[in-house]
């Protein structure tokens, strides 16, 4: 069997995704001991996150050369909107918060500026860049919930085991497949120019991903926030 173009960006992603299972955000996860206001802040930005990620389904849809593919992209959309956003609410819920409030979610910077480049690159380009643009947070998702539902207790914990066997889930790996067989299609016949930017979106998106854990672990929103007002 030939390789495909995932199997290129893999050897580019593998290490920044290992790092991840490596971070005490995803550790804290897998073994039931993160902080539950440090996932309470995490749930809340990546439920904005997940507004935007949508509109880079829209996008992709839009932009789609034939049905088929607008078809895959509009199946992207309904399955985030509903199943991956549906367990965001679910657990706001338990923290007491509204669905209005939760939507309401000043963002923090760190999601600002993924949200703004995913996408940028997806305007920018045709519909292969949206792809690439979703890719790495649906892959690298998967990715992490087959890992952690490996560990001991990790999918039956009270609190955390319903994030554990949602990304680990067969509907949620359909997602993540169904995203991976749209970027090797639209990579057949790229000139190498042309699948060197695309791989770019993916790493970058990828740097994102953990930078996004880094947020989420230190209660981030602006770097700013931290400066004293002298005014008066």
């Amino acid at each position: 069997m030939s390789e495909q173009f995932t199997d290129r960006l893999w050897r580019k992603v593998q290490p920044i995704w290992e790092a991840y299972l490596d971070h005490p955000f995803v550790k804290g996860i897998g073994d039931g001991t993160l902080n539950k206001e440090k996932f309470k802040h995490y749930m809340k930005q990546d439920y904005v996150y997940l507004i935007e990620y949508s509109r880079v389904f829209a996008i992709g849809s839009a932009k789609a050369p034939d049905l088929e593919t607008m078809t895959m992209f509009a199946n992207l959309l309904h399955g985030t909107l509903t199943m991956e956003m549906e367990l965001h609410r679910e657990y706001a819920a338990k923290f007491g918060i509204t669905n209005e409030e939760l939507e309401a979610t000043e963002p923090s910077s760190t999601m600002t500026a993924y949200t703004s480049y995913m996408l940028n690159v997806s305007q920018l380009g045709g519909v292969e860049n949206a792809i690439a643009a979703v890719l790495a947070c649906a892959w690298s998702y998967n990715y992490i919930g087959k890992e952690l539902v490996k560990w001991p207790g990790a999918a039956d914990h009270e609190f955390y085991g319903n994030w554990v066997r949602m990304y680990s889930s067969e509907d949620f790996t359909e997602i993540a497949e169904n995203c991976k067989n749209l970027i090797n299609e639209y990579a057949t016949g790229k000139l190498e120019r042309e699948l060197q930017a695309l791989e770019d979106i993916v790493v970058k998106t990828s740097k994102f991903e953990y930078m996004f854990w880094e947020m989420a672990e230190n209660i981030e929103m602006w770097p700013t926030d931290k400066i004293q007002s002298t005014v008066g």
